[in-house]
C-alpha cells in the first residue's frame, strides 16, 4: 500500500511541474532562482518517501520470514499428525500410540457397525416366538384297587420349550418351522388300575432309567400357509390352506377344547385333557413318548370372520410307525371338521367333530387290529367368567376296554370373587366297559374280575396366581368302580401342580 501511494505522488508531482510549464505566456515567468527551490523541495520530499518506502518493504520481508520460520513447523506437525492417522485408520486395531482422534473415530465406526448388527439381529429374530414352561406334581393316594402299581405318593416334573421360527415367504405363501423340546424325570400315579389315568404331566423318555433325565426333540414340523384362491390378492383373501408335515403331536391339530386341553394348566386326568378313547384308550397311537411322524391338510374358511369354519385332514404314524421302525403301512387316518360360534351375546364357541382309523392300534387282549371312532369336541363360553366344555368318543371297531366315553365340566374365572386371574374346574368322566371287554376281564391278567358297567371319573382343581410367571393349582380326582370293577373302593387321589412359565 505505501509504495501505491508513492507511485501516485511522484505522478502527481509529474503532473504538476508539467501543468506549471505549459501554462499560458500571458502569466508571468517565475524566476529561476523559485523554480529551482522547487524542484529541490520536490526532489528531497521524493528521497525520503523512496527511502521510507525501502524501509517498509525491509519490514515486510523480515515479517515474512519471521511468519514462515513460525508456520512451517506447525505446517509440518499437522502433515505428520494426518500421515498418523492415516496409518492408523488402515487397520481396524486400537493402539496407545496411535492419535486420539484416530481411536475415536474407530470407536464410533464400531458402535455404528454394532448398532447395525443389532439392527439386523433384531430383523432376523422379527416373527420368531419361544416359550418354556416347568411343571412339577405331587400325588398323593388314598385306598388304590387291587392290581395297581403304585401305592405311594409320587412326585414328577416336565419341562417344555417350544420355538417358532418364520422362514421366508414364497411369494404369498407362509413358512415357518416350529420345534418343541421336552425333558422330565417321575411317572405320577399312572400305574393306578383304571381306564383313566391320573396325571397326564407326567414324562420320561421309556428307554431310559428313573436316574436319568433326558430331553428329546417332541415335535419339528413345517408350516406352509397359502392363501385362496391360489394367485389372488392376499391382503382380501379370506380362504386359507395350511400344509404340515414332520414329527408332531395329533392333538395340536385335532380334538382341540379351549377349557379342557392343557394338563400343565387345566385338568390334569387324561381323560378330562383329549378324548379318552384316542388318549388313554390309545388309538391315538403316538410312541411312547407321545408323538409321531405325520402330515396334516387343512381348509380354512373366513369369509364369516366372526364365525370361521375349517376342514382338516391328517395321517400319521402309528404303532410301529410311530417310532420310525415301520412305515406307514397302517397308518393313523383322521378327518376333523370344526365351527365356531357366537352365542351368549357374542361370546365364543366351537363344535368339532371327527372321525379316525387306526391300522395298529393296540388291544386289550395284547395283540394290534384296525380300531376306528367318532368323536365330538364343544366349548363355550356363557359369561366372561364361566365357560363350559364336553366330550363324546364312540368306537366302531376294535377290541377295547370301553367303547363309549363321554366327560363334560365347567371352568369358573375368580372374578367371581375378585381374583381375576385364577380359576376353578370340575369335570365329570363317564367310560362305559364294551361287551367284549365284559365277557373276557375274569380271564385277564391284568385284571381278573367281572367288569361292569361303567368307570366314572370327577376332578376339580383350583388354580392360584401368584404372579404372572408363577400358578399353584391343588387338585382333587376321585375315580369310583375302576376298570369298570363294582367290588373296588372309590380312588381319592390328591395333588398339587405348580407351573413356572416365560
Amino acid at each position: 500500500m505505501v509504495i501505491e501511494m508513492t507511485f501516485l505522488f511522484k505522478r502527481t508531482a509529474t503532473l504538476l511541474l508539467a501543468t506549471m510549464l505549459a501554462a499560458p505566456m500571458v502569466q508571468a515567468a517565475p524566476a529561476k532562482a523559485d523554480v529551482n527551490a522547487l524542484l529541490k523541495k520536490f526532489s528531497e520530499r521524493l528521497e525520503q518517501l523512496e527511502k521510507r518506502n525501502a524501509e517498509l518493504e525491509q519490514q515486510l520481508t523480515q515479517l515474512r520470514t519471521e511468519n514462515s520460520a513460525k508456520l512451517e513447523p506447525r505446517i509440518k506437525a499437522i502433515e505428520e499428525q494426518n500421515a498418523k492417522i492415516e496409518k492408523g485408520l488402515e487397520n481396524d486395531g486400537v493402539s496407545q500410540y496411535e492419535p486420539e482422534l484416530t481411536a475415536r473415530l474407530k470407536a464410533v465406526e464400531y458402535q455404528s457397525l454394532n448398532m447395525q448388527k443389532s439392527a439386523r439381529t433384531v430383523s432376523a429374530l422379527d416373527g420368531v416366538t419361544a416359550g418354556v414352561s416347568l411343571t412339577t406334581v405331587a400325588q398323593h393316594p388314598g385306598e388304590m384297587p387291587a392290581g395297581s402299581h403304585i401305592h405311594n405318593s409320587q412326585l414328577n416334573y416336565r419341562g417344555d420349550v417350544t420355538v417358532s421360527l418364520p422362514l421366508p415367504n414364497s411369494g404369498d405363501i407362509e413358512n415357518k418351522m416350529v420345534a418343541a423340546f421336552r425333558l422330565g424325570q417321575g411317572i405320577g400315579l399312572n400305574g393306578v388300575r383304571s381306564f383313566a389315568k391320573p396325571n397326564a404331566s407326567a414324562f420320561r423318555v421309556s428307554s431310559t432309567s428313573p436316574d436319568d433325565s433326558v430331553a428329546v426333540l417332541g415335535q419339528a414340523w413345517y408350516q406352509a400357509t397359502i392363501p385362496l384362491p391360489f394367485g389372488g390378492f392376499k391382503p382380501r383373501s379370506r380362504e386359507k390352506l395350511e400344509i404340515n408335515f414332520g414329527k408332531m403331536d395329533p392333538f395340536s391339530f385335532f380334538d382341540q377344547n379351549a377349557v379342557a386341553n392343557d394338563e400343565t394348566r387345566q385338568f390334569l386326568n387324561t381323560v378330562f385333557v383329549h378324548n379318552p378313547l384316542l388318549d388313554a384308550g390309545g388309538d391315538i397311537g403316538v410312541d411312547a413318548n407321545g408323538f409321531t411322524p405325520g402330515f396334516r391338510v387343512s381348509y380354512l374358511n373366513e369369509v364369516n370372520k366372526a364365525e370361521p369354519w375349517r376342514l382338516s385332514f391328517g395321517v400319521f404314524g402309528a404303532g410301529q410307525g410311530a417310532n420310525y421302525t415301520r412305515f406307514f403301512s397302517s397308518p393313523l387316518v383322521i378327518a376333523q371338521v370344526e365351527k365356531q360360534f357366537k352365542s351368549f351375546g357374542g361370546l365364543n364357541g366351537n363344535v368339532r367333530a371327527y372321525y379316525w382309523r387306526n391300522g395298529q392300534a393296540a388291544q386289550y387282549s395284547g395283540d394290534v387290529a384296525a380300531h376306528s371312532g367318532w368323536g365330538i369336541s364343544a366349548d363355550q363360553r356363557v359369561s366372561d367368567n364361566v365357560a363350559l366344555f364336553g366330550r363324546y368318543g364312540h368306537q366302531l371297531t376294535g377290541r377295547v376296554s370301553f367303547d363309549r366315553a363321554l366327560t363334560f365340566g365347567a371352568e369358573f374365572g375368580g372374578g367371581l370373587w375378585q381374583r381375576g386371574a385364577d380359576a376353578l374346574g370340575v369335570s365329570l368322566g363317564w367310560l362305559r366297559t364294551s361287551n367284549q371287554f365284559r365277557n373276557d376281564a375274569p380271564t385277564l391278567a391284568d385284571f381278573g374280575f367281572a367288569a361292569s358297567n361303567a368307570e366314572r371319573v370327577a376332578e376339580i382343581y383350583y388354580r392360584y396366581r401368584v404372579n404372572k410367571q408363577f400358578e399353584l393349582s391343588p387338585d382333587l380326582q376321585l375315580i369310583s368302580r375302576p376298570a369298570g370293577n363294582s367290588d373296588a373302593s372309590l380312588v381319592k387321589l390328591f395333588g398339587v401342580r405348580a407351573q413356572i412359565v416365560y
